[in-house]
């Protein structure tokens, strides 16, 4: 098993509203990445309503090495956080 690998990652834009609201956090998204390393399906596990979309569009951005199994690439699901911090 050759586990993949973020090769490339896109910073989420911290939502307006939100920067109004002053509200930060932790975004918990499960995503299924597939054979080429493009992400696919994008369910939120936990987060914050006013942060789950900027969260959801950076990560469908993101692209993996494939996660390769008895020589052949196979989808995978995994677990990714995204942390909004008010600076």
């Amino acid at each position: 098993v050759q586990e993949s690998k973020l090769i490339k990652r896109v910073e989420p834009i911290y939502p307006e509203l939100a920067k109004r609201a002053r509200v930060q956090g932790v975004v918990l998204l499960q995503v299924t990445v597939d054979e080429a390393g493009q992400v696919g399906d994008i369910k939120v596990v936990k987060g914050n309503p006013l942060l789950d979309n900027a969260a959801i569009d950076a990560v469908r951005q993101w692209r993996y090495s494939p996660t390769i199994l008895n020589g052949e690439p196979v989808p995978v699901i995994a677990t990714v956080t995204v942390i909004f911090n008010l600076r």
